[in-house]
């Protein structure tokens, strides 16, 4: 398992300071940093994985379609949609009820597990509304400084 450890008041710190003035050198990472049994890797939603945490947020409001769910998630294939939805039943985030109706019927819908996601993911949008300016700024000084385009 690992420990992070907020610097400060966790909004980093003056672009001109140093990230961390060490006074002696950094022990070495262990290999066992994220071993099999280590919480972290069941994680259900994943930092580069980004359908999850949107669906979750589609769904805060009740029960919604597929059909409901692609309209605000422009970008998304049915096929990246679908396994989205399954990983996240399979979580325990969200259930799938088929009603037997014509034409056949499908919702999803958060868990209690599910919407206990709502505030951590409020904060990681409130943080990123917040720190869009400076990352932004970031990512063009990047990519000036390394002769790319921007993204």
């Amino acid at each position: 398992m690992f420990d992070i450890a907020p610097a400060g008041d966790g909004r980093g710190s003056a672009p001109d300071a140093e990230p961390f003035a060490a006074a002696a050198p950094l022990p070495p990472l262990s290999a066992d940093m994220f071993a099999p049994g280590c919480p972290a890797r069941g994680m259900p939603i994943r930092i580069g994985e980004k359908w999850s945490g949107l669906v979750v947020v589609c769904l805060a409001d009740g029960p919604r379609r597929f059909s409901e769910l692609k309209v605000p998630l422009r970008g998304v294939t049915p096929k990246v949609l679908t396994d989205t939805l399954r990983a996240l039943e399979r979580d325990g985030m969200i259930t799938r009820t088929a009603y037997e109706e014509m034409p056949p019927r499908v919702e999803y819908a958060l868990t209690g597990l599910g919407r206990s996601l709502l505030g951590p993911i409020a904060a990681c949008r409130e943080w990123a509304m917040t720190h869009l300016p400076e990352l932004m700024a970031a990512r063009d000084a990047y990519d000036d400084a390394n002769g790319r385009a921007a993204s």
